[in-house]
């Protein structure tokens, strides 16, 4: 079996010379300045330390980023002064550029030296700097740095690809008042001065270094657990998820193996983060939006937990390969999900998943090229731009087809233990993960199960389209076919108040609510008057503070035209910047009436500043396009 470690993977989302070089440590002094008012700035040097891979190697390409000033170059020497180094800085992407430095003279394979660079930056792509009316204490400011998939080269200079990993230290001074939290296995707080110390043992990408500093504490939740918080939101955080994270945790060793990331802590971040989570190792960041007060949404974190496997432990060589962490994270995260809460309501989840699927592809047409598994990357795209649903959804279902293939879930979830150990703290390719299949299950390698007509592994990888395999989601039949009929008496043209009260939703959990909104959004616009009467009877749906609902009832209020309720969809969009709840209520808007796009120019205009950088381009560019035409 032939990994990656040992050779490298081209990335055309990095300039740097990873062939030439490999990265052993990474380590960063860091002194955080905040504003006042705009953007603050990192004061930072950088310490990389290498090994020559090829004689004769002269030169070093890093991944870099405009925003990101590069002040001086050194050659570190044992005992004395860093030795200064020629060095410039060049075009690359949109997304980054490209730090070359040249050493005095050229290198011997084996050969190590460690780069002393000295920089600051600021306002820049990875590194967000946010006001103290942008969080949710309104008290004192915050930043924080979000690297997946390419922003990390404006937070330090380095080896901007999933192809490369390396342990990393951190040394960071932040203001008084102030605390700093990273990815990382320990810390420790130097009190006199209010510097923060850290390092992570385990060898992780780039993408994955992560600092968050602001008026940030911590409450234990479990016996490797704690939750981070801005204090006003500590008790929310601390009752939601107390004693959850464990069982999850405790499940996933289960299934996968060891935890290896020692503590499993999660920082809720201020209402603009843009994603749901960012899977970084040993602290996850979560969006406020899981905090709905009534644990309706703990089961989002077995995602982020899944990743401490799939993604964190075994990843992706590039982005183009990017289902290699999301699809498998799909799975276990059912798997988890599964033996947590039953088959019925891990496939009432699944089931709404593949609606986001169908909804993506009938968005964009099924033979988009995006809507392959492997996705070709050309040269100065940036891979944001490629995200879509089909690495996670389509992914799931291709793990779920080998699963199919085996035939037994035991075997398979040997497999996939075996899968991890044999992979751990690599960068793989979908090739590596398919060829350790057919070595694990030889007799399905016999029958040529690589090439069976239809469902060829080549046609999953490099074909656009729907999957050509489903798996079975009629385990949650039992909770769908209640939702869809109920469904069915709200989009009647004549509509039966009585049949429709008499249908006790009270014990719906979210998922059910979710897949009959879903359903509802799928058959509107509704008769008229029947969103409103609706929106009367179930004030558990149209009143709720859990997101997921909110999302979906503000895409129903919107196709249904439902003006009334318009400030539900301005109150959603100012409450949090998600990208996931952002986009799709624009697309909405944007889509809708004149007084739906009047709203919608309104609100970004009001909301822009709190939004993460990458999330304001994406709705500029939907207010750009045609309306009606999203």
């Amino acid at each position: 079996m032939a990994a990656v470690v040992g050779r490298r993977v081209p990335d055309v989302a990095s300039a740097c010379s990873a062939e030439s070089f490999e990265l052993r440590h990474l380590h960063l002094e860091l002194r955080v300045a905040f504003g006042p008012p705009g953007p603050g700035q990192l004061e930072g040097a950088a310490r990389l330390e290498l090994r020559c891979l090829r004689d004769g190697a002269a030169e070093l390409s890093l991944d870099s980023h405009p925003s990101l000033a590069v002040r001086s170059v050194g050659l570190a020497a044992p005992g004395g002064d860093p030795r200064s180094l020629r060095f410039e800085s060049r075009p690359f992407a949109s997304y980054g550029s490209e730090l070359r430095v040249f050493l005095p003279e050229p290198l011997r394979a084996g050969e190590r030296l460690a780069l002393d660079i000295a920089y600051r930056t600021g306002e820049a792509p990875g590194v967000c700097w946010l006001t103290p009316e942008q969080t949710a204490g309104k008290q004192k400011p915050y930043m924080y740095t979000q690297g997946q998939a390419v922003l990390n080269r404006s937070f330090f200079p380095g080896f901007d690809t999933p192809a490369v990993k390396s342990t990393y230290s951190a040394t960071i001074k932040v203001p008084e008042g102030f605390t700093a939290v990273m990815s990382a296995t320990t810390w420790e707080k130097q009190e006199k001065d209010n510097t923060f110390t850290f390092k992570m043992s385990q060898r992780i990408p780039s993408y994955l270094i992560a600092l968050a500093v602001g008026d940030i504490v911590s409450a234990e939740v479990g016996p490797r657990s704690r939750v981070w918080a801005e204090p006003c939101l500590i008790e929310a955080a601390k009752k939601e998820y107390d004693g959850v994270i464990e069982e999850f945790l405790a499940v996933g060793e289960k299934l996968f193996g060891p935890y290896v990331w020692g503590r499993y802590d999660v920082l809720f971040m201020p209402p603009s983060f843009p994603f749901g989570g960012m899977e970084n190792p040993c602290i996850t960041f979560v969006t406020p939006c899981l905090l709905a007060g009534d644990r309706s949404l703990v089961d989002v974190v077995i995602h982020e937990i899944s990743h401490s496997w799939f993604g964190n432990l075994v990843t992706n060589a590039n982005w183009g390969e990017f289902w290699l962490n999301e699809g498998f994270t799909m799975y276990a995260q059912r798997r988890i999900s599964t033996v947590v809460y039953g088959a019925a309501y891990t496939c009432l989840e699944a089931a709404t998943g593949r609606a986001l699927l169908r909804q993506h592809m009938d968005n964009t047409g099924e033979d988009h090229p995006l809507n392959k598994l492997r996705v070709k990357i050309e040269q100065g795209v940036n891979p944001d731009d490629t995200y879509n649903e089909t690495p996670y959804e389509k992914g799931y279902c291709f793990v779920s087809y080998l699963a199919h293939l085996v035939g037994d879930q035991s075997k398979f979830d040997a497999f996939l233990q075996a899968y991890v150990n044999q992979f751990k703290f690599q960068s793989i390719m979908a090739d590596d993960t398919l060829e350790f299949f057919l070595e694990y299950f030889p007799e399905l390698k016999k029958k040529g199960v690589a090439t069976i007509p239809g469902f060829e592994f080549d046609r999953w990888l490099n074909t656009p389209g729907w999957p050509p395999y489903l798996p079975d989601l009629s385990p949650g039949e039992t909770l769908m076919k209640p939702a869809e009929e109920l469904a069915e008496l709200w989009a009647a043209s004549s509509l039966n108040m009585e049949a429709s009260k008499a249908v006790d939703i009270s014990a719906w959990k979210t998922y059910q609510l979710i897949f009959f909104l879903d359903k509802i959004l799928q058959k509107s616009p509704l008769p008229d008057t029947n969103v409103a009467k609706l929106s009367e009877t179930y004030p558990k749906i149209s009143k709720a503070q859990n997101a997921e609902l909110r999302l979906r009832w503000c895409q129903i209020v919107l196709k249904n035209n439902h003006e009334p309720e318009f400030g539900k969809v301005k109150d959603f969009l100012h409450s949090q910047g998600k990208q996931k709840y952002t986009l799709p209520i624009y697309r909405a808007m944007w889509s809708g009436s004149e007084s739906a796009r009047a709203l919608a120019v309104e609100t970004f205009s009001a909301t822009a500043p709190q939004l993460h950088v990458n999330v304001q381009n994406y709705v500029k560019k939907i207010l750009a396009s045609e309306p009606g035409g999203t």
